[in-house]
């Protein structure tokens, strides 16, 4: 297959001066954007107690020892702006994301021990649910970074219980460990309740020599036998019963490494966890990706600052997704599906650090003439028509015959709509996809970069997908709604308006309405608002868009669980003719 992929066609334009000097005030807003992102992640990571006040007691805090133990340049951080339920303290209580430990890939989370000593809070549990998710797609380790003082009592009615509460990811972690992905912990300082359960469900538990895990902490093992009410003879001996078991905390290495074992190692500081991870990570079977490279790693030909003068931040805006598409895969090379069939989808096979992924993104701009051809109307990019969900439905079956890992990338305003759309079998065809995205069984992942929005945004590859997508991103330009402000204030208040017109009253008051509507639409689409509430797993520069693409290919291909030879593929040979 060398002739196939070795050297395949070049694609992507030159930027040229004048696009560049246009389009400053466009990148202008992306940057912006990208900054004020920047700093509420930043603002998240100091939320807390400050980095010193840990280590002067002896602890590392979650993210000194996330830089100790990736590899450096290999961390694609995850979440980092997710936030729900909207917790007073700014943050689900867990940092996680992509990383390569001892050269391999991993999904790797940690307790915020900086922010009530990592305990359990609202939206936790919902991100770990994302994070076992996420290691369970891609098939690669997941590594836990386990110091949580507990739950968060104030607020346990808000993730204890309930289908996707608290108790959900230890349930995952045996599902995790029936399919082969193994689990790493390393456990620090006090565990208990929710901190413990973390620390007995993972494979491998390797712990500080000061650490502890236990069903219940000295405050929980103190007021079990509760006796209805609370007198002063009662708090004293309940300080007493405290204050001895905060001596002897239940659960310790000696309890837990000499006598029921279930810790696998203890070290005598937090270094030596870090580096029992390591060597657990080295011995974990994966294969060396030379087995499914196509061709030798390269990067793009064409430079990804580019993507901030070709990606306008103006919506209604067009751009070509090729140019776009060019500067973040190996060699801007690629091998188009069906060129000049549903001429709004790009459907096709690039490289992604030498290895085979395919790729499905929406093009721009208006279409040739005559098309859609059921309709006697202009076709628009960004809109899906017959032909590209064909196309698409086409695409990724072959995709999943081959097991090439698919890329999505949306800028959508939805499927086409009215009667003659409908005469023409969209509906059923916009299932289809969906039915063929579930069928395939691969990995996908995939790129906001502008709108998502209507169906469209479930068929190409997005929250219908979960089954198969690993995680979700979004650019500083992206918008995720079900239709357009002004479009959903119309479709609101188009009735209404008409009643008001036919009785006689103003129409000012429907116009301030829709106007706010319109607005509000604004306000629950912007890129940090969908970090937050979970639209996109997060937001990513421009510019560091291929590292993350880079990540995926490298994890979907460590340890899959399927494998098509690359001699008996057939979308290649397909392309080709």
């Amino acid at each position: 297959m060398r002739p196939y992929f070795e050297k395949m066609p070049a694609f992507g334009k030159e930027l040229k001066e004048n696009r560049i000097a246009r389009t400053q005030e466009s990148r202008a807003r992306l940057e912006a954007i990208e900054a004020e992102i920047a700093a509420a992640r930043k603002a998240k990571e100091n939320v807390g107690l400050p980095a010193d006040a840990i280590n002067k007691r002896g602890s590392f805090t979650v993210w000194q020892r996330l830089e100790s133990l990736v590899e450096p340049g290999s961390w694609q951080p995850l979440h980092s702006l997710y936030n729900p339920q909207d917790n007073e303290e700014g943050t689900t209580n867990v940092v996680d994301g992509l990383g390569k430990i001892s050269g391999r890939w991993a999904v790797i989370i940690g307790f915020d021990n900086k922010v009530l000593a990592g305990a359990w809070i609202a939206g936790q549990s919902e991100n770990i649910l994302r994070v076992t998710n996420l290691a369970k797609r891609l098939h690669i380790p997941l590594v836990w970074l386990v110091n949580c003082s507990g739950v968060k009592l104030p607020d346990q009615d808000k993730f204890y219980a309930d289908r996707r509460g608290g108790g959900t990811p230890f349930y995952r972690h045996a599902e995790l460990e029936q399919a082969g992905v193994p689990i790493i912990a390393g456990i620090y300082g006090t565990n208990p309740a929710g901190g413990g359960y973390q620390a007995i469900s993972p494979t491998i538990l390797l712990a500080q020599k000061d650490a502890n895990m236990a069903v219940g902490g000295a405050g929980i093992v103190s007021g079990m036998s509760p006796r209805g009410g609370f007198d002063v003879a009662g708090l004293e001996e309940l300080i007493a019963r405290t204050r001895d078991i905060k001596e002897r905390p239940p659960g310790s290495a000696a309890t837990h490494f000499d006598q029921t074992g279930f810790m696998t190692h203890v070290y005598d500081d937090e270094k030596g966890v870090l580096d029992g991870i390591r060597q657990y990570m080295r011995a974990i079977p994966a294969y060396d990706p030379m087995f499914f490279r196509v061709a030798e790693p390269a990067e793009p030909r064409l430079p990804a600052s580019d993507l901030y003068h070709l990606l306008p931040s103006n919506q209604k805006e067009g751009y070509v997704f090729d140019d776009i598409l060019a500067r973040l895969v190996d060699a801007s090379e690629h091998m188009e599906f069906r060129p000049g069939y549903g001429p709004e989808v790009y459907t096709g096979l690039v490289k992604m650090d030498g290895m085979l992924l395919g790729v499905i993104g929406n093009r721009q701009g208006l279409l040739p003439k005559g098309y859609p051809e059921y309709g006697n109307y202009p076709g628009i990019g960004g809109k899906l028509y017959r032909q590209g969900l064909i196309k698409m439905n086409e695409f990724v079956t072959q995709c999943g015959r081959d097991r090439v890992p698919v890329l999505w990338f949306q800028d959508t305003t939805g499927i086409d709509v009215g009667d003659v759309a409908e005469k023409a079998e969209l509906l059923g065809l916009g299932q289809s996809l969906i039915y063929s995205i579930q069928q395939t069984d691969v990995p996908m992942m995939l790129v906001v970069l502008r709108k998502g929005s209507a169906a469209a945004h479930y068929i190409m590859g997005g929250p219908t997908a979960n089954r198969h997508n690993a995680f979700t991103l979004g650019t500083a330009a992206t918008e995720i709604y079900v239709m357009h402000g002004e479009t959903a204030a119309v479709a609101t208040y188009a009735r209404r308006a008409i009643k008001e017109k036919d009785t006689g009253k103003p129409l000012e008051p429907i116009a301030q309405k829709m106007n706010e509507m319109a607005q509000k639409y604004y306000d629950t689409s912007r890129p940090a608002y969908c970090a937050r509430y979970g639209f996109v797993d997060e937001i990513v520069d421009l510019k560091a868009l291929r590292g993350y693409l880079k990540a995926f290919a490298g994890a979907v291909y460590q340890n899959p669980q399927s494998i098509c030879p690359r001699h008996q593929m057939l979308l290649p040979r397909l392309i080709k003719g």
